[in-house]
């Protein structure tokens, strides 16, 4: 990730939350859950190995887990909490203009998970975000 808090840096926060949302699931059945976590319900085989999968499933495992918790370090609950509801805000205003509709499942699955990936990245972003609207330095706390 690039370390640069100007457009650049942002963007590629952002891109990197939707990439691992995206690749996590997603409902066009191109992702790790289609891959490798499915055909274990079914019972149907898929291509690659075994171990890709595992070493693949904790290469997305450790980015959530950083993806999260820098989420949860810098907005917190209460920031996730706005965060959400500005999502929700905009999901009403999708199905009211028409662009997203109600009983469309794929429609709405994508939705959803651009929310999540806009929470990642904000969660990602908001300290250098932060310093630049008002100046002051997020720290982590240390014992």
């Amino acid at each position: 990730m690039a370390n640069d808090p100007g457009p650049r840096g942002l963007l590629l926060r952002a891109v990197a939350a939707l990439f691992l949302v995206f690749a996590t699931y997603n409902p066009e059945g191109i992702s790790y859950f289609h891959w490798a976590i499915a055909p274990l319900r079914t019972g149907v085989q898929t291509s690659g190995p075994a171990s890709l999968k595992f070493l693949a499933g904790l290469a997305l495992l450790a980015a959530w887990v950083v993806f999260l918790n820098a989420t949860r370090r810098s907005i917190g609950l209460g920031g996730a909490m706005i965060v959400l509801a500005i999502s929700g805000g905009l999901v009403w205003l999708l199905l009211d203009l028409g662009i997203v509709s109600a009983s469309s499942g794929r429609g709405l699955t994508h939705v959803v998970l651009f929310c999540t990936a806009l929470l990642l990245a904000v969660g990602m972003s908001w300290s250098h975000l932060s310093r630049r609207l008002s100046g002051q330095v997020d720290m982590d706390q240390t014992d």
